[in-house]
């Protein structure tokens, strides 16, 4: 068990200054995942990219969930508080270029280093709340930000359909900015001083084979429907992500200090852990994605009221997020929780595929709020639990494996997910 120590204290106005910080972080990297959804269209015609408009939204989920892994366990080696100054940074001076970009090839390559930056904050931000509370208080923390990165998620698209019609769709970078200065300059102040680790050389080669692995990874699930799943592109990319999955093994075995260090995953807790939060986060994303596509053209309704539709959705999680922590907090029966957690997923899950045309929606209202209750009490006590099951020392390493975990899961559950929609299953 971890445990938190008085090094790791934050330094000017408190915890509550320090979580300040960490939150913005967490809802601006949050946010772009799926703010540019409903601006492509124009940003398509804006940069005369309708073919390859997918990769704007693909970059950043590749860059990011690439990195993740080496940003963690960079965290452990040489202090996160550097490291979250550092990716913040990134990830603003590539907001910025995104909001400038003249083309498409611009705005790509801004996306993928904004991906680098925002991968970064995320784990680096749930990692260093492990740092600043003490392991009973950790539930109750997790579940503030997971309600945020929650909340963030389902409505980036909402916010990025507002800045496309009313402002301009560069405002979906470019507001990153004022936000993240904001962050930078209170997270700079008041954030724990830096904490080495046991200083080793880097494990360039495991962070290279991961991060192709990653990259593999994300182009299957993104591109597998767009390019035919029995196409070459596709079997060659699986054929590649297959051998450089069994190359990792012995890569990290042989690794004075591993990305993923092999011992972690000798812990059960770790690995059902990343299998639960892999799942639960492919259920999320599909349900996010999908649902209000549906609405719209199941049932009619506008793009701004699919979005109305799904607020008891959000009520829903940012509810149990914030219960489950209090009670995981208290009670600290965090298997009872994320029983109880998988259960109301499930439930929900199998009554929203019950829904039809004639659906009403109080009907549908009841449905959005189970199953947000199910989607928000899950991430937290599986990061919870993760974080209170491994050696301070691997803190964030194990972090960045449920945050790894997750990402790729959201990737999975939106591309079978749409694959099944447009085969008509």
């Amino acid at each position: 068990m971890t445990k938190a120590d008085n090094s790791s204290s934050p330094r000017a106005g408190g915890v509550a200054a320090a979580m300040s910080a960490l939150v913005l972080a967490v809802l601006l990297a949050a946010l772009d995942q799926t703010i540019v959804s409903t601006a492509l269209p124009r940003i398509a015609e804006d940069l005369n990219g309708f073919d390859d408009i997918a990769w704007v939204s693909a970059a950043y989920l590749l860059a990011s969930t690439a990195v993740t892994p080496l940003w963690g366990k960079l965290g452990d080696m040489f202090g996160r508080r550097p490291l979250y100054l550092a990716s913040t940074s990134v990830f603003l001076i590539a907001s910025v270029a995104c909001g400038l970009a003249q083309n498409l090839a611009e705005l790509v390559g801004a996306r993928v280093l904004q991906g680098v930056g925002g991968g970064g904050m995320i784990v680096l931000t749930f990692a260093l709340v492990g740092d600043i509370v003490a392991p009973s208080e950790r539930g109750r923390y997790q579940g503030m930000f997971g309600s945020v990165y929650g909340v963030a998620s389902i409505v980036g698209p909402l916010l990025g359909g507002v800045f496309t019609d009313q402002l301009s769709w560069r405002w979906a970078f470019l507001i990153n900015l004022p936000v993240g200065i904001v962050a930078l300059a209170i997270a700079a102040r008041a954030l724990p001083a830096a904490t080495r680790g046991t200083r080793a050389r880097v494990d360039y080669l495991g962070a290279t084979v991961l991060a192709a692995l990653a990259t593999g990874l994300v182009l299957v699930t993104s591109f597998g429907e767009r390019w035919g799943w029995g196409s070459p592109a596709i079997v060659g990319l699986i054929a590649a992500t297959i051998v450089l999955a069994v190359l990792l093994v012995p890569v990290e075995r042989h690794a004075a200090a591993p990305v993923l260090p092999p011992a972690m995953f000798a812990s059960r807790t770790v690995v059902f852990s990343s299998l639960i939060a892999f799942f639960a986060n492919a259920a999320m994303f599909s349900v996010l994605v999908y649902l209000p596509t549906y609405l719209q053209i199941v049932h009619g309704v506008s793009a701004t009221l699919s979005g109305v539709h799904m607020l008891p959705l959000v009520a829903g999680l940012v509810v149990s997020q914030s219960l489950a922590g209090r009670w995981a907090a208290q009670v600290g029966r965090l298997r009872t929780i994320l029983l109880a957690g998988l259960v109301a997923n499930l439930a929900g899950l199998l009554l929203l595929g019950t829904i039809g045309a004639a659906t009403n929606a109080l009907v549908l209202s009841v449905y959005f709020l189970i199953t947000g209750v199910g989607i928000g009490m899950v991430p937290m006590v599986v990061l919870t639990t993760v974080q209170n099951s491994v050696p301070a020392a691997d803190l964030g390493a194990a972090s960045a494996v449920v945050t790894f975990a997750r990402s790729i899961g959201a990737a999975f559950g939106v591309a079978v997910f749409g694959t099944l929609l447009n085969t008509g299953f």
